[in-house]
């Protein structure tokens, strides 16, 4: 049988083939990794998302306490209506209406 064990030669270049794929795949990690956000960046980007969730919650709450003004303001301006408005007319159709059944009597 012959001896299959490679030569120094070809161990050698199996070694340079192996360091280059290594290489090669670190490059690779490199790239992606160069890509990722860092942690700093993504603590600051997340309380800066939470800061203005929280403006845009106070926004809210401030649009619902305008909405609720702003039902109360259209429930007075009815009762205004109702005291300025019919109360009066109503106090001068009644008084005419007892005048005309009085008077046909």
């Amino acid at each position: 049988m012959a001896d299959e064990s490679p030569s120094n030669g070809e161990l050698g270049r199996l070694i340079q083939a192996l360091r280059g794929d290594i290489r090669d795949n670190m490059a690779q990690i490199n790239a992606r990794l160069d890509r990722m956000v860092s942690l700093d960046v993504y603590t600051v980007e997340k309380a800066g998302l939470a800061k203005d969730i929280a403006e845009l919650e106070k926004a809210v709450e401030g649009l619902q306490t305008q909405r609720e003004r702003d039902a109360e303001r259209v429930t007075g301006t009815r009762r205004w209506m109702i005291a300025s408005v019919i109360i009066p007319l109503v106090g001068i159709v009644l008084p005419l209406v007892m005048v005309m059944r009085g008077a046909g009597a």
